[in-house]
């Protein structure tokens, strides 16, 4: 009764029903901010699922890197160095590496 005479002094016409009816407008209102927000938050996750999904099948259907050819060059002298000997500029790439060349040529 007092909450109604203090609102009825606020808002003569609705009294406390005027504020009920605002406060259910604002929940309202909320619930629907919150669905919509609720319904990004899963548009969200789907696209990163998807995402990690398409990464996976890239991966998994990539071929394997190619060694640098120089890199395999030195790997195959190293594991075969009579190779070296049969084609002495096989590590020479011509960006003056010729004192490496030199190093390794025989004595």
């Amino acid at each position: 009764m007092v909450y109604e005479a203090s609102a009825r002094i606020r808002d003569p016409v609705y009294g406390c029903a005027g504020a009920i009816c605002q406060l259910q407008k604002q929940v309202n209102e909320l619930q629907a901010q919150l669905a919509k927000a609720q319904a990004e938050v899963v548009n969200m996750q789907l696209q990163h699922a998807n995402l990690v999904g398409a990464l996976l099948c890239m991966e998994a259907t990539a071929p394997p890197p190619q060694p640098h050819p120089q890199q395999f060059a030195i790997d195959t002298f190293i594991c075969n160095p009579q190779s070296y000997h049969s084609n002495p500029g096989f590590i020479d790439d011509d960006d003056n590496n010729n004192n490496l060349v030199s190093l390794w040529e025989p004595l």
